[in-house]
């Protein structure tokens, strides 16, 4: 994947702001985004490696709480204190609460079929609280702009655009450029 891109979403429940840029190489994909929210501002940079595996993530909120997190690209977690995060054992990707960017990182890295869904364990990340646990995730292809996002009892069709970036999320983002 190569991209060199920004992008901003507005979330409708809570009413969110985020402009978000995205370096993809053949190397590692950079992103760094920032969000506002009724309560407060968040900054987040997650690194990816080659085969578009989480290795780096930091969350910086303007109470000064921070939460970062590093992955060996094979589902081994650890906190900046480098203790292990067991919880997050065979987890590749994350999920950040308040953001829809990503949403694209399963999507970035699997092939897909239509109508064949592909179930993961997510690092999902409550930017409210600023907590980790795993969650189980299921996407399904739907069409080349729509995918279906499943968790638990909450399902969306999300439409991507070319670069498999969220253009809607019903109910809780749009594209604001």
């Amino acid at each position: 994947m190569s991209l060199d891109r920004s992008v901003r979403w507005r979330g409708l429940d809570p009413a969110t702001f985020e402009h978000c840029h995205v370096i993809s190489t053949e190397r590692d994909t950079r992103i760094r985004g920032t969000i506002i929210t009724p309560s407060y501002g968040l900054f987040y940079r997650i690194k990816l490696d080659d085969t578009e595996h989480v290795r780096t993530l930091k969350i910086e909120r303007t109470d000064g709480k921070v939460l970062e997190l590093f992955s060996d690209g094979a589902g081994n977690w650890s906190d900046d204190r480098a203790e292990p995060l067991s919880a997050l054992k065979g987890c590749i990707d994350i999920d950040i609460w308040p953001t829809p960017l990503t949403n694209s990182l399963p999507i970035w890295r699997c092939q897909w079929t239509i109508g064949t869904p592909q179930r993961f364990a997510m690092a999902w990340i409550d930017g409210d609280d600023m907590t980790v646990r795993r969650a189980e995730q299921i996407y399904t292809q739907l069409d080349a702009t729509h995918f279906r996002y499943q968790s638990a009892d909450f399902e969306r069709d999300i439409e991507v655009d070319a670069d498999r970036l969220v253009v809607t999320y019903p109910g809780l983002f749009e594209r604001a450029d």
